[in-house]
């Protein structure tokens, strides 16, 4: 990422009590070499991996800066994440270290160093001895930055390794969809862990000389808009229910400083877009994008939006479709990722060198793309992706469960929720036992997968290489 002046106003922190604290660049840059000294202290070193649980908080930001100034490898991760989904996590990154907040550490299995935030202002407490920072690294474009951990559809979720030049990538995206500008305030409201927090909560925005908003708090559908024109936010990207559920729960005004609002995950609907569009005089500019390659398309910056659109391929990126499948040429794109962590070579690439997203989509006369579905049946709800195998998993260690499947099913606030589908081993289906299976998928895996509709069955359909038809299911 460019330099900027250390005077340079970087990241305006919200904190879950409410307190506001504006930090400039040079602030930021001393309070991470110091951390990255205290993450020398403890064993970490170029390469090495550091897991993080913790919310929109300024120490997150600072462990991210920490490892790419002494090139260990960040490891964001959910905070709504339990034991099951961090072990996974651990045996395939295998961590050094994992910074987080107290009551978030006890989920995690022995034998990883941890890191409390206690820790973390202990080691910038300049009242107390401190590590020296770690040598700057000097980093080449290849070598390793980031891994995200994908959603899981046909198995366990795949950690995603991206190098030092997806950081910089971000400056297409940053600059032709996000639309920050110099001096901007951005707030990016998706939760730390996800692949958008990790390109777009504070790198996009400060590639463009914008500043970050943070604020760690849950949905509140006043209160975000309170914070909008208390702070004059410039660029606001939600995902599609937190419109959805601004338009439902609040009476829009207008945000006088708000000039562009971004979203992405799943298509909005008309009636939503023209609320914002007669309160705002805005249209939502939609995008999509992959854990595996980073934005790639969007409703751009200076081109009419195409309601129910994900947009155009960003400048530059290759894009086709073929039998109904958005395919991208890897070579093109500056956020391809480098690879599996469990697997060996790089990405499986077909034809001339393209990424096969998984994605369906439909081309107008235009260029503009339309999603259409996925072919792993990813759940999309509330902006969370979600793998119906991580949720079927969960049912599974039930002891009433015999056999379970997880679908999509439509919602109109959340655009869709999980929909369990139960074969039970013993007993018989009741609403107690639906609330028990919900509670219990809760307790082993991020409550945000937990299925809000559980039917009963006494099988479930399957092709005869036992492969589930999800499609009857739906």
């Amino acid at each position: 990422m460019e330099r900027r002046p250390a005077s340079h106003p970087a990241l305006v922190e919200i904190s879950s009590d409410g307190r506001r604290r504006l930090w400039h660049m040079g602030e930021l840059s001393a309070r991470a070499a110091g951390l990255s000294g205290a993450f020398a202290a403890r064993g970490v070193g170029r390469g090495d991996v550091v897991m993080t649980l913790a919310g929109n908080r300024v120490e997150w930001v600072l462990a991210l800066l920490a490892c790419w100034r002494m090139g260990a490898v960040a490891l964001p991760c959910s905070t709504q994440l339990r034991r099951a989904d961090l072990t996974h996590r651990i045996a395939v990154a295998n961590p050094s270290l994992c910074v987080g907040s107290e009551p978030l550490l006890a989920e995690v299995p022995g034998g990883v160093e941890c890191m409390s935030m206690a820790d973390v202002a202990n080691s910038l407490d300049e009242d107390r001895p401190q590590e020296t920072p770690a040598a700057q690294a000097d980093l080449d474009p290849d070598d390793p930055a980031l891994i995200v951990f994908t959603s899981g559809t046909t198995g366990e979720p795949q950690g995603t390794l991206h190098p030092v030049r997806y950081l910089a990538g971000q400056r297409l995206q940053a600059e032709h969809w996000l639309g920050a500008r110099e001096g901007d305030l951005v707030w990016v409201t998706t939760s730390t862990g996800w692949s958008k927090s990790a390109r777009n909560v504070f790198v996009a925005p400060w590639l463009m000389g914008a500043a970050a908003l943070l604020c760690d708090s849950r949905f509140d559908a006043e209160e975000r808009l309170a914070l909008c024109e208390r702070e004059g936010v410039s660029v606001l990207c939600q995902a599609p229910t937190e419109y959805r559920m601004l338009a439902a729960q609040t009476q829009l005004r207008p945000l006088p400083d708000l000039r562009r609002a971004v979203s992405a995950g799943e298509a909005l609907g008309a009636e939503t877009l023209a609320g914002f569009r007669d309160a705002w005089g805005l249209e939502i500019s939609d995008g999509y994008g992959q854990t595996e390659t980073g934005h790639i398309t969007g409703n751009l910056v200076g081109e009419p939006v195409r309601p129910g659109s994900m947009g155009r391929p960003l400048p530059g990126i290759e894009t086709r479709v073929v039998e109904g499948e958005l395919q991208v040429r890897a070579a093109g794109c500056p956020t391809f990722f480098s690879g599996y962590l469990a697997a060996e070579g790089p990405p499986a690439l077909v034809g001339e060198g393209w990424w096969p997203t998984g994605d369906l989509v439909r081309e107008d006369a235009n260029g503009h793309l339309f999603h259409e579905g996925r072919r792993d049946d990813l759940i999309l709800s509330a902006g969370y992706r979600i793998g119906p195998f991580e949720v079927e998993s969960a049912l599974l260690t039930h002891p009433a469960v015999a056999d379970a499947a997880a679908v999509a099913a439509p919602d109109v606030e959340r655009g869709a929720v999980v929909k369990a589908v139960v074969v039970l081993a013993d007993g018989e289906p009741s609403d107690a036992l639906a609330a028990e299976l919900q509670e219990h998928v809760k307790s082993v895996t991020a409550p945000y997968k937990f299925p809000r509709i559980v039917e009963f069955a006494d099988s479930l359909p399957r092709t005869t290489t036992g492969k589930l038809r999800r499609a009857e299911l739906r």
